[in-house]
């Protein structure tokens, strides 16, 4: 199990690392010139444009590792110290590749921002439709592997989704967002236990459907996943795939290559090469895939080439032995 675990979250790591040199490109000309290996990042949200070295990861993996940190130091979720991480890493640089934050999305900041103003930890996330994008579930598969040792087989337990919930409302906290966790992180669970990858998606996916089903505050949103329960869903042809920065986006994407592959490499550089928000597509499908293939079935230059790379493999091997220790 620890091979799946830090596959996950090194998966995580790496698919951001290679998706970010893809990031805001168009499918067309990442089809003339695609990503098949770690390329330099132009950055250029919050600083100057520049060129940072391969190897270079996002706020998705910033999060993650803030997120993971606040859970070992901790013991168990504490919702104000993780947002403290979080601020930490907004203003301070702590938990990015070089001391400084570059790249944030705008529900993301504004919660931080709320949190920092003194506003109570459970008011700051967004609640409108309109913070529906995929900064919570970027962020969240540290989750599934604390839940894993807490709760067993997980997504059968009401208090999992609650707490997948209650992660994502940090700063997602439309009921769509919370869904979206949901389902990835009960697909997230099957994917350690199933030795092929297409029916843990499925049981994945109806353990997910079962719960909200059944929860009236979410049935009402279903509608909006529909697609990934479509029998055709992993035959739809690329161009019917989105790769934006909509949660429901990000989830099927990633989902659908999985589907799509068989192994861990041409799983992310499918989810690359989707072009847009590629290195959020990329992390959330190399999670998915580290955690079913395992670290082992990562390229080991690609591990090489994380920059930082000592930092990240200590905080999640320590983050594995956290999570192994409380089963």
């Amino acid at each position: 199990m620890r091979d799946k675990i830090l596959g996950g979250l090194i998966g995580h790591a790496v698919g951001d690392a290679l998706g970010v040199a893809a990031e805001f490109h168009s499918r067309e000309d990442l089809r003339k010139n695609p990503i098949k290996d770690m390329r330099p990042v132009m950055t250029f949200h919050n600083t100057p444009i520049e060129f940072q070295p391969a190897g270079t990861w996002s706020d998705d993996t910033s999060m993650s590792l803030a997120f993971a940190e606040s859970l070992i130091v901790k013991g168990a979720y504490d919702a104000d110290d993780a947002m403290r991480r979080f601020s930490e890493w907004y203003n301070g640089g702590e938990y990015t590749p070089f001391g400084e934050m570059w790249d944030c999305g705008s529900t993301s900041s504004t919660a931080i921002y709320r949190f920092d103003n003194g506003e109570p930890v459970d008011n700051c996330g967004g609640r409108s439709e309109d913070d529906n994008g995929n900064g919570s579930i970027m962020r969240i598969l540290p989750l599934a592997f604390y839940l894993r040792s807490r709760y067993g087989d997980y997504p059968q337990r009401e208090e999992a989704f609650e707490l997948i919930h209650l992660v994502s409302s940090l700063t997602h906290a439309h009921e769509r967002s919370k869904m979206a966790c949901g389902i990835y992180l009960s697909i997230a669970a099957a994917l350690l236990n199933e030795s092929e990858a297409a029916p843990a998606v499925y049981k994945g996916l109806h353990n997910a459907k079962t719960y909200y089903m059944r929860n009236k505050d979410f049935r009402g949103e279903l509608k909006h996943f529909d697609r990934l329960y479509e029998s055709g869903f992993a035959d739809l042809p690329e161009s019917g795939i989105r790769s934006g920065g909509y949660v429901i986006d990000t989830l099927e994407a990633s989902v659908w290559c999985l589907l799509n592959t068989s192994n861990y490499a041409d799983c992310v550089l499918k989810a690359v090469n989707l072009g847009d928000d590629a290195d959020t597509t990329a992390a959330v499908a190399g999670g998915l895939a580290g955690a079913f293939y395992g670290i082992a079935a990562i390229p080991r230059k690609w591990v090489d080439s994380l920059q930082r790379k000592e930092y990240v493999l200590e905080l999640y091997e320590k983050f594995a032995d956290f999570t192994l220790r409380t089963v």
